[in-house]
């Protein structure tokens, strides 16, 4: 019966398309903390909405990337009111990297974040809270042993409409970099990876790919965005949710090899940030929304969000939807974390 109820859920909002145009007016463009943090550099944020309206967003910190000191770092609240940063986890003297927050079907909130000296021997963690972020079960190891890069690498976990969870992976060994996902089917208790992408390595120059974004377009039609090396973002389709997976194409969508996002916002509309740089390793300014109205072929709407020049970085956004509002959070030039609401506004 559960899935039953689900399924036309996912049906009836798949019906509901927002064809026509939008404006994207910023109703909130604030730092949640100020000059006076407890750490020297920030970066990587992810944000949910917990139950009682509030925010929480959670990144890593402490002296540099990559420092033994790096801890992973958490704040609640929302418009102008917000807790003060509070060192959530530190498992050890190693760096901690790229935390993704999950509020799952089970009613439990989850974090997932890296432990490990080198990207190339990451061990992936996990914790849970049930009572909207306040006590938190003890970090254990998500798949025990695993060292690399199991589950969610950085962009949101996806929920299809059958109940099976997406993790967007990705795997960076010697500079040579590749993505998949991983399925559960339980919960969260067990998962199945799925084979990496198939890369054209003529196309896809450089490292390759990383850091899938995830949407469900129908009943297991799942897309992703990945950034790449390529210049342009890259993006891969499934018809058998998640299990198998399009080579990769490179869209028209300029990318700097650095951090995306996507949120659904209903049919075939998606709303993607990004920094639209067609550069391997460029600059990482401007930061920009946009707008597609087919599932992603074309992005008729575009916002910058902040422009920037020199060594400005605005980078690594964490974006989700609700009730009309694009909300999301991003790395301001590795000192602080900003938080952003979008209206959606009909033309």
């Amino acid at each position: 019966m559960k899935k039953y109820i689900l399924s036309t859920a996912f049906i009836l909002a798949s019906f509901m398309l927002l064809a026509q145009e939008h404006e994207l007016n910023i109703l909130t463009d604030e730092f949640i903390f100020g000059n006076d943090k407890p750490f020297d550099q920030c970066h990587a944020s992810s944000i949910e909405r917990l139950e009682n309206g509030d925010y929480m967003i959670v990144w890593f910190a402490g002296t540099k990337e990559k420092a033994d000191d790096v801890g992973i770092w958490m704040s609640k609240g929302k418009d102008g009111n917000w807790s003060s940063p509070s060192l959530l986890v530190k498992t050890r003297d190693d760096a901690h990297w790229n935390p993704v927050l999950f509020n799952a079907p089970d009613n439990n909130l989850y974090l997932y974040f890296k432990v490990g000296k080198e990207i190339d021997d990451w061990e992936t963690w996990v914790m849970h809270s049930s009572d909207l972020g306040v006590n938190w079960s003890d970090p254990q190891e998500l798949i025990e042993g695993d060292r690399g890069g199991r589950g969610p690498v950085r962009n949101h976990m996806l929920v299809l409409f059958d109940g099976t969870w997406l993790a967007p992976a990705s795997l960076e060994k010697n500079r040579v970099w590749n993505a998949f996902v991983d399925r559960s089917e339980d919960q969260g208790k067990t998962w199945i990876q799925s084979e990496t992408l198939i890369l054209d390595r003529e196309t896809i120059v450089g490292e390759g790919v990383i850091q899938p974004a995830l949407w469900e377009s129908a009943a297991l039609h799942v897309h992703m965005l990945l950034r790449t090396s390529a210049g342009k973002i890259g993006r891969s389709d499934s018809h058998d949710g998640g299990l198998t997976w399009s080579p990769v194409e490179l869209t028209e969508l300029p990318n700097n090899n650095s951090g995306i996002d996507v949120a659904h916002i209903g049919g075939d509309t998606l709303a993607f940030i990004s920094n639209p740089v067609g550069e391997n390793w460029g600059k990482r300014y401007p930061i920009q929304l946009a707008l597609s109205y087919d599932n992603g072929k074309t992005w008729p709407v575009q916002k910058a969000l902040e422009e920037g020049s020199g060594d400005n970085e605005f980078s690594y956004p964490s974006m989700i939807y609700h009730e009309g509002e694009l909300v999301l959070c991003y790395t301001w030039n590795r000192e602080k974390i900003k938080f952003v609401r979008v209206k959606l506004e009909e033309q």
